[in-house]
């Protein structure tokens, strides 16, 4: 999977001219033979989409000029809408917290759906990186919101789920679990276990990855699953990217998770 945005100009993404450079693109790797393309990043945040022009109905019409031309492309490119960022932090709409604008992902993909969104896609993109708890969990959370659906991993596949009645699958182009266990600290943005300074221990990284790829398994309804994050703890420290802490491998370059992935996987 390939997953394509454009970091420099975002704030163009809504312009037809700039969109149709975009979408060429996007046929250029299909046409290389990419099995699936995920038509951008986190469009519900304004540091991936621009804050006026933000909505699920604004981010279908690129989906909806995307698709049939990745499709001409390579008809077995697999066309996966992007992931949202998966946050409750908006109020259940759209706003401002201090110099951040965004949406809740999920009014935002009711918005895409009602557009029309489910014809322009083969798979619904979805990030899970939040959770402090087992997989399996659905309440017991420490932070407040602990009832918030973003806060549980079948906490997110059902409410993703509910809103697509089974019409698509659904695609974990990211899924991570935080540790800072071997730097002994977190910075501020990413501590969110109020009684843990690391969110968690190496061991249950470890543990939840294997149990979310089982869960996954068994749900019937994941068509892709993609671990963030392989290998940024030994191509970084935490000072320079706190998403170290997701890392597969470990700043003493052993895996932990890899047996318990193994085991989920026979």
């Amino acid at each position: 999977m390939v997953s394509i945005k454009d970091n420099a100009n975002h704030y163009r993404i809504t312009a037809p001219d700039y969109q149709e450079q975009f979408i060429q693109y996007l046929e250029r790797v299909a046409a290389l033979g990419a099995d699936a393309i995920e038509v951008w990043n986190e469009p519900n945040l304004d540091r991936e989409w621009p804050a006026d022009q933000m909505g699920g109905a604004n981010y279908t019409i690129l989906l909806k000029k995307a698709y049939p031309r990745i499709k001409a492309a390579n008809p077995n490119t697999m066309v996966i809408s992007a992931a949202l960022s998966p946050t409750g932090a908006f109020s259940g709409g759209c706003g401002s917290i201090g110099s951040v604008y965004g949406c809740d992902d999920k009014p935002f993909f009711q918005a895409m759906v009602n557009a029309g969104a489910l014809n322009y896609l083969d798979c619904v993109g979805m990030h899970y990186n939040e959770g402090l708890l087992p997989p399996s969990a659905t309440s017991g959370d420490p932070r407040g919101s602990s009832q918030h659906y973003t806060r549980y991993f079948k906490g997110m596949l059902d409410t993703y789920g509910a809103i697509l009645g089974g019409a698509r699958s659904i695609c974990l182009t990211e899924i991570g679990y935080l540790s800072g266990e071997e730097w002994g600290y977190l910075p501020s943005a990413f501590l969110w276990n109020p009684s843990s300074a690391i969110n968690m221990t190496v061991a249950q990284h470890a543990e939840y990855l294997g149990q979310a790829v089982s869960l996954a398994r068994q749900s019937g309804n994941i068509r892709l699953f993609i671990i963030f994050n392989v290998d940024f703890a030994i191509l970084k420290t935490m000072e320079d990217d706190p998403q170290a802490g997701y890392s597969l491998i470990r700043p003493n370059q052993s895996c932990p998770a890899c047996s318990a992935i193994s085991a989920a996987m026979p």
